[in-house]
C-alpha cells in the first residue's frame, strides 16, 4: 500500500522522501530546494486523451492505421532513466526542435487496481501529482515512439505528491506552462476525454495497477516547446508547481565531470 498523510516530497540530499503538511513543504520549495522524483513506482503516459488534441486530428483519426478513435486508453511507459525531480536541468538532443513540455495530472495508486468500477476508482487513489512528460516534437500520435518520448530525464515529476483528500475536483484544474518571455499556456483537465475515475476503470479492466504507480491524465493539445536556455513552469490546479530547464548536451556534460 502506498499511503501519504499530506504532502510527500524527496528533497535533493535527504536519503528517503518526507511526509511534510503544506506548510512545510511551501517553505521547503520557497528556498529553492531541488527535489527527486518523490515516487518509484511504474510511471504510464496517457495518449489521445485531451478532447481538443483528438478534435485536431480531424479525418486523420478514420485513416489507416487504425480506421477510428481509439476505443481503449492509449499507453505508453515513461522508464526509469526518465525520472526527474523538481529543478532538474533536462538535455535537450536537438535545439531546432526543441522539446515539447507536457504538463499532466499524475494520478498516483494508493493500492493495487485490477477491474476497477468507476465508482470505486477513488478509494484507490493516495494522491496527485504534476508531470513533465517531455518529448521531442514529432508527428506520428499512434505509435508513442521511445526514441522521443524515453530519453533520460525526459519525465519530471513532483514536486509533491499531494494527498487525494487535498484535491476535491482533479477533474477541473487548470494547467499552466510558464516559458519566460512566452505567452502562458493554459488548458485544464476538464477537457480530458476520460476523466480520473473512467481512465483508472478503462485501464484496469485490462491490466494492474500497483500501489505507488503513476498514470497521467495525458498532454493537453498544443504544448509549448522549450529550447536550450529555456525555464519551464508547470503548475495544476494547487499543487506545488514544478520547475524544469533545459540545456545542452555540452553543459550537462560538464556538470558531470
Amino acid at each position: 500500500m502506498f499511503a501519504l498523510a499530506d504532502h510527500l516530497l524527496h528533497p535533493e540530499g535527504d536519503a528517503l522522501p518526507r511526509d511534510v503538511d503544506a506548510h512545510t513543504a511551501a517553505a521547503l520549495l520557497a528556498r529553492g530546494v531541488a527535489c527527486r522524483a518523490p515516487v518509484s513506482g511504474a510511471v504510464y503516459g496517457t495518449l489521445l486523451n485531451d478532447r481538443v488534441a483528438l478534435e485536431a486530428l480531424g479525418d486523420a483519426v478514420h485513416a489507416a492505421p487504425y480506421k477510428a478513435p481509439p476505443k481503449a486508453p492509449v499507453l505508453y511507459l515513461k522508464p526509469r532513466n526518465t525520472f526527474a525531480g523538481h529543478r532538474a536541468r533536462v538535455v535537450v538532443p536537438d535545439n531546432a526542435l526543441g522539446v515539447e513540455v507536457g504538463a499532466s495530472l499524475g494520478i498516483v495508486m494508493g493500492r493495487t487496481a485490477t477491474h476497477v468500477g468507476v465508482g470505486q476508482a477513488f478509494d484507490y487513489i493516495a494522491g496527485y501529482t504534476v508531470v513533465a512528460d517531455l518529448s521531442v516534437p514529432h508527428a506520428s500520435v499512434y505509435r508513442p515512439s521511445v526514441r522521443f518520448r524515453a530519453r533520460d530525464g525526459f519525465c519530471v515529476i513532483g514536486p509533491a505528491v499531494v494527498a487525494a483528500r487535498h484535491v476535491a475536483a482533479p477533474d477541473d484544474l487548470t494547467i499552466t506552462v510558464a516559458l519566460a518571455g512566452r505567452e502562458i499556456f493554459t488548458a485544464s483537465t476538464a477537457s480530458s476525454i476520460r476523466n480520473v475515475a473512467q481512465l483508472i476503470a478503462d485501464v484496469t479492466d485490462f491490466m494492474t495497477l500497483s500501489a505507488g504507480d503513476v498514470i497521467t491524465l495525458g498532454v493537453p493539445h498544443g504544448s509549448p516547446v522549450a529550447h536550450i536556455g529555456d525555464t519551464a513552469t508547470l503548475s495544476i490546479g494547487g499543487l506545488p508547481p514544478l520547475e524544469v530547464s533545459f540545456v545542452g548536451a555540452e553543459e550537462q556534460d560538464g556538470e558531470q565531470q
